[in-house]
């Protein structure tokens, strides 16, 4: 298994043979540069601005350095670190700030850059030092006395060699000590991505409440679409097809009046038959917008009557109460995008049709004799359906081995002896 982070490339064997203890090092040394320039703007926000004025920058600038962390943080663990912060709900930079200091996030933040600026920078300078700088210092004696003259030199500054072969001796032994640190050094790299990930990562109640915002959010957009396509199909109703009903009434009025043998009568009733054909075919249209037989009578009556149009014999089961109009709409168009495949790519001779409404939950059933095979990354308009119901916390089932039968099932949860309208 390739490792994910550094907890996970300790605990392997090949630890040293990996990027990893040098990522942990870039990691570690990286802090260091952010934390000294995050303790160098503190003080100079702290030293040359009013109260009112500093403080506001100070809690803002966490914020900023909390986003370079968790890019940072990329370097000891693969997993990326989300962003906790709620999107403002309108523009504006005194609506961003509202929101900020109105977060938790923010203020873990603000904590998070006051102990990394103060305390965790000058205890990874010391780790490093003391696992990298000196096994360095004490492999780099030999080249360190031949630039003395050979006779002798301190190596980091505590012993003195006087030869060659005490320094290349010291070389060996700063090699052996640099991948023995690299061990605890990743450790330590690993611990300190740890405490980053849990101060600056959403929290489970922040992830719930970003879901829960990203839910009421696609479903008013659903709720949007639906209004315009009915807003679509009543326009459709009472403007075009009507002009086309009355143009097709005229057209049938003016081949009474002329001589049937004519040329005249001829073209007339060519016209008549490509406005009845237009006329047929904008009533098809509508009616795939937004069928009426679904909003007068509901989803039983508009399967049953999606059964009847479909090109493929489909036997029914169908025993529905009245419910909710977005559970209505989107249970319809998935049984007509299903029933559309059984047509096209499924070779099937018969189609079973089964829904019900038991505690609480919508359940859908489509069953076909055909090919089997069906796979969503095909474009069959099955990946389209699943977010179509997930929208609503529905799901949607699939169930084709080659050779047959495809089962399709959806489930809504939903209530019934609801208004259509509500």
């Amino acid at each position: 298994m390739t490792p994910r982070n550094l907890w996970q490339a300790l605990a392997g064997r090949a630890y040293l043979r990996t990027p990893w203890p040098w990522r942990g090092v870039a990691y570690l040394g990286s802090g260091v540069l952010s934390g000294a320039v995050a303790l160098v703007g503190a003080l100079v926000l702290m030293a040359f601005s009013a109260v009112l004025v500093g403080l506001p920058l100070l809690l803002f600038s966490g914020v900023a350095l909390a986003g370079t962390e968790r890019w940072r943080l990329r370097l000891a663990d693969a997993e990326p670190a989300a962003d906790p912060h709620r999107t403002p709900p309108e523009p504006g930079i005194t609506v961003w700030a509202r929101t900020r200091v109105r977060e938790q996030a923010t203020w873990r933040e603000l904590a998070y850059a006051l102990l990394h600026a103060t305390v965790l920078w000058p205890l990874e300078l010391l780790a490093l030092g003391v696992g990298i700088g000196a096994p360095l210092a004490m492999t780099a004696a030999p080249l360190q006395l031949a630039v003395d003259g050979g006779h002798e030199a301190r190596v980091a500054k505590l012993w003195l060699v006087t030869g060659y072969p005490a320094a290349f001796a010291s070389a060996a032994a700063g090699i052996v000590l640099l991948a023995l640190f690299l061990y605890p050094l990743g450790a330590l790299a690993a611990a300190r991505a740890a405490l980053a990930r849990a101060v600056l990562a959403p929290r489970e109640a922040e992830l719930r409440t970003r879901i829960g915002e990203v839910t009421r959010s696609r479903a008013r957009l659903v709720a949007a679409f639906e209004a315009e396509r009915r807003r679509i199909e009543r326009d459709l109703h009472d403007g075009a097809q009507q002009r086309l009903v009355a143009l097709t009434m005229s057209l049938g009025l003016a081949r009474l009046d002329v001589p049937p043998d004519g040329p005249l009568a001829e073209r007339l009733a060519l016209a008549h038959d490509e406005a009845g054909k237009a006329l047929t075919e904008l009533r098809e249209l509508v009616h795939g917008i937004h069928p009426q037989v679904l909003s007068d009578y509901g989803l039983a009556a508009a399967l049953a009557d999606a059964a009847d149009r479909s090109a493929v014999p489909v036997v029914t089961d169908v025993e529905l109460p009245r419910l909710e109009r977005p559970v209505e709409t989107a249970a319809y168009f998935a049984v007509g995008e299903a029933l559309a495949n059984a047509a096209k790519h499924s070779g099937a001779s018969r189609v079973h049709l089964t829904a019900r409404h038991t505690g609480g939950l919508l359940a859908v059933e489509i069953r076909d004799d055909g090919i089997g095979g069906a796979d969503p990354e095909r474009g069959t308009g099955l990946t389209g359906l699943a977010d179509r119901l997930a929208v609503l916390d529905g799901t949607l089932a699939i169930t084709s081995p080659p050779g047959g039968p495809t089962v399709l099932r959806l489930e809504i949860p939903c209530r019934t002896g609801t208004h259509p309208s509500a």
